[in-house]
C-alpha cells in the first residue's frame, strides 16, 4: 500500500502567497463541510465555520469562553484564571481574529458579527476575572479593533441591503461606543486621533455623499440643542432610544 504524502507541495503552487493582500477562499472538506483557507507566507491556515475555528470542543463545549464561563459559575468564588486557562484564552483569541477577517475579506457580514461578539464578550470576562492588570491591557488594547470590526459589518450589512440610513446610524452609534470606552480608560483625548475612529468617519463620510443623505439622528440632535429647540431634541431623544431597543 503507498504511503499518504502529508506534504503540501501540491497546494501551494496554485495558490501564490501575495505580500500585503488577505487572501481567503472557501472550499469544501472531504466530509463536504464548509471550511475556510487562509493563505499565509508559509503556508495555509484551515479553519472551521461554526464553533472554535480549529473544531476542537473544550471539554464538550462549544469554545473554550463557554467552558471556563461554566467552570466559573462551577467553582463560584474560589474560581480564577490560572496560567493554563489564560493561555487557552489567549489561543481562542488568536483563531477568532483570523477567521474574522477571513468573514471579512469575503464579505460575510453576519459572521463577522458573531466572531466580533464572541472576543468582546471574551474580552468582558478576562477584564471581570483577570488575575493580573497587565494581562487585562494586553487584550484591551485590542477592544477597539475589534469594536471597529463589528461596527464596520452591521453598516456594510445595511448597505448591502440597501439601507444605507440605517447604515450610518450603526456608525454613529459605534463612534459613541468608542467614546464611552475611551472615557472609561481615561484616555479621552486618544479618541480623536485614534485611527478607527478615523476610519469610521470616513465610512461615514463616504456613505453620506454616495448617497446624498442628510444629518443622522443623532446629528440633529446635536443641531437641535445647539438651537434651543428643546422639544425638538426630546423627540429625536426618543426615536433614538426607539431605535437602540429594536437593535
Amino acid at each position: 500500500m503507498a504511503k499518504r504524502a502529508i506534504h503540501l507541495d501540491h497546494l501551494l503552487p496554485d495558490w501564490p502567497f501575495v505580500p500585503g493582500q488577505v487572501m481567503v477562499r472557501e472550499v469544501k472538506g472531504g466530509d463536504g463541510r464548509p471550511l475556510l483557507q487562509m493563505r499565509v507566507e508559509l503556508g495555509i491556515l484551515q479553519m472551521e465555520v461554526q464553533g472554535r475555528p480549529d473544531g476542537a470542543k473544550p471539554e464538550g463545549f462549544a469554545t473554550y469562553y463557554d467552558y471556563v464561563l461554566s467552570l466559573s459559575f462551577a467553582e463560584g468564588p474560589a474560581f480564577q484564571l490560572d496560567f493554563e486557562r489564560c493561555a487557552q484564552i489567549d489561543r481562542e483569541f488568536y483563531q477568532y481574529y483570523h477567521r474574522r477577517v477571513c468573514w471579512l475579506t469575503l464579505s460575510r457580514y453576519p459572521e463577522v458579527i458573531l466572531d466580533a461578539e464572541h472576543s468582546l464578550s471574551l474580552m468582558d470576562f478576562c477584564a471581570a476575572n483577570s488575575p493580573d492588570p497587565q494581562w487585562t491591557i494586553l487584550h484591551e488594547q485590542y477592544r477597539p479593533f475589534v469594536m471597529f470590526h463589528r461596527i464596520q459589518a452591521l453598516a456594510l450589512g445595511e448597505l448591502e441591503k440597501s439601507n444605507p440610513r440605517a447604515a450610518l446610524e450603526f456608525v454613529d452609534k459605534g463612534l459613541k461606543e468608542l467614546r464611552a470606552f475611551f472615557r472609561a480608560n481615561s484616555a479621552l483625548e486618544q479618541f480623536e486621533t485614534d485611527t478607527f475612529v478615523e476610519k469610521l468617519r470616513e465610512m461615514k463620510k463616504s456613505i453620506s455623499q454616495l448617497y446624498q443623505l442628510g444629518p443622522t439622528l443623532a446629528e440633529q440632535l446635536v443641531q437641535a440643542i445647539a438651537a434651543e429647540r428643546y422639544e425638538l431634541a426630546a423627540e429625536l431623544r426618543d426615536r433614538m432610544e426607539s431605535r437602540e431597543l429594536k437593535d
